[in-house]
């Protein structure tokens, strides 16, 4: 069976097992890798860039390295190569267990028991839930589901497309090195450097398309747009700012602002200023903005991955 088709029904598979089942309530490889990775840093840490890249290098190139063995190895196995891609998609893409919290802090403040929203917040990001009101909650939620969308889905997709299974495997490495150590942190400004900007790389194709698929499947194309063109480059981000500037247009929604991480106060720029205050409801609609964007995104990356075996013959 060809390569182009082995990604389609494999990925095919591992989202729909993402769907059904969530991610792997243990023993799960994203976790492995990142107890793995911790054991390469009390190794190589040191103040500096050069090891950074060390230890960027040895981890991601570990697993891309394993990944490949694994696909080379079942190669001559039309099934086997097929699951292979369907369980290293379910391991890799995160999007229905991003829906479940997201609903969950939502159903929280729509009761509002706020200690509990702000208890389940660092489960889908960095802030200071302390910091928060209700409607400081329910905007973290509806930026870090248009973020993560991206990192937890359509970027995998993507580099899945591009380089099957060891791109699948390479792009969530290159993201989890980034939460690990990416961070302006003290002790990470140096040794994560290398890491962090692997991941800006990594990150730029998925992001870019996730932000055109959220023109296309949310509520005002033109208002992604005009937002994404707009406000996107004020982002300190690269990639999160074309996300979350397309979601906030498509969902006519305000973005940005004051956020605290850490206990360190950032100003971050409007995104959408046009849009009005997010509000507890706009979490589901989020969550299904982000279910649409993940399903087309398979379609785009199984055509994509169509045209460069073609190209190739």
């Amino acid at each position: 069976m060809r390569a182009d088709r082995v990604f389609a029904y494999g990925a095919a598979a591992g989202l729909l097992g993402d769907l059904l089942l969530g991610d792997p309530r243990r023993g799960h490889p994203v976790a492995a890798f990142g107890r793995a990775a911790g054991a390469v840093e009390r190794v190589l840490w040191r103040d500096h860039r050069g090891w950074g890249a060390l230890h960027a290098l040895v981890c991601v190139g570990g697993a891309v390295s394993l990944a490949g063995a694994a696909a080379h190895s079942v190669r001559t196995s039309r099934t086997a190569s097929i699951a292979l891609t369907a369980a290293a998609t379910w391991a890799v893409v995160g999007g229905t267990s991003l829906g479940r919290e997201a609903r969950a802090i939502g159903g929280a403040l729509a009761a509002g028991d706020i200690e509990t929203a702000r208890e389940r917040l660092p489960h889908l990001c960095g802030r200071d839930p302390q910091a928060l009101d209700a409607d400081g909650i329910a905007r973290a939620v509806v930026e870090s589901v248009a973020e993560n969308t991206s990192d937890a889905v359509v970027g995998a997709l993507v580099w899945g497309a591009v380089g099957g299974v060891p791109g699948l495997v390479g792009f969530r490495a290159v993201n989890t090195l980034d939460a690990m150590v990416g961070h302006k942190s003290a002790k990470y400004r140096r040794y994560g450097w290398a890491s962090a900007r692997l991941d800006d790389i990594a990150g730029w194709p998925g992001a870019r398309l996730t932000a055109v698929l959220a023109a296309a499947a949310g509520g005002s194309p033109r208002g992604a747009v005009r937002a994404w063109r707009a406000d996107a480059a004020k982002h300190p981000s690269p990639n999160a700012g074309p996300v979350e500037a397309s979601f906030a247009g498509a969902l006519g929604v305000r973005l940005g602002g004051t956020l605290s991480y850490a206990g360190r106060v950032e100003h971050r720029p409007v995104l959408n200023g046009a849009g009005r205050p997010v509000e507890v409801g706009d979490i589901e609609r989020a969550v299904r903005l982000s279910r649409r964007v993940s399903m087309l995104a398979l379609g785009v990356s199984v055509a994509g991955r169509m045209l460069l075996k073609r190209g190739d013959s």
